[in-house]
């Protein structure tokens, strides 16, 4: 037992301190599922990585003959989500980063009035299966998709947010 405890705990807390600043940055760590649902169970990210937070994006206008903000301008939520995938891409792309190392989305579903007002979770994996979980891009996010009463453009079904890991 040191004679001086406050400076045996700074002693410590330097150490610790400089272990976990030098400590080298593993890869992240991803947990699968136990099945082949194209989403991960958990994502472990380790010291030294920096997360890269995007805000909500939404799809762009696939039909510039619609009305402006209707929902026929922006398309079903298919097309809403690989528009919006895209759209993301495009912004990693423009960070150095890839839909590769996205480790956590979030996903916002308006009800499609063609489906009674029930969001279309069929239309959102088919979009997000064009770029998630096949062999072009295998590295998965967790992920979480809610229904919402309504985004901030009333054409949108879709808003995606995500985080992602610099490599």
């Amino acid at each position: 037992m040191s004679r001086h405890p406050a400076a045996a705990l700074a002693a410590l807390l330097l150490l610790t301190s400089s272990a976990v600043t030098g400590a080298r940055a593993e890869d992240v760590i991803r947990h699968p599922l136990p099945s082949d649902f194209p989403i991960l169970s958990a994502v472990e990210i380790p010291p030294g990585k920096t997360m890269v937070l995007l805000s909500g994006a939404g799809a762009p206008v696939s039909d510039a003959s619609a009305p402006a903000r209707s929902l026929a301008a922006y398309g079903d939520t298919r097309v809403q989500t690989v528009g919006t995938l895209t759209s993301i891409a495009a912004t990693l792309k423009g960070l150095g980063l890839t839909p590769g190392d996205v480790v956590r989305m979030t996903v916002f579903l308006v009800g499609d009035p063609a489906k009674q007002g029930r969001l279309d979770f069929d239309g959102f994996m088919q979009g997000y299966r064009q770029f998630y979980g096949g062999p072009d891009q295998p590295r998965l996010p967790t992920r979480s998709v809610v229904q919402v009463a309504a985004l901030a453009n009333p054409g949108w079904l879709v808003e995606i947010e995500v985080t992602a890991v610099r490599p």
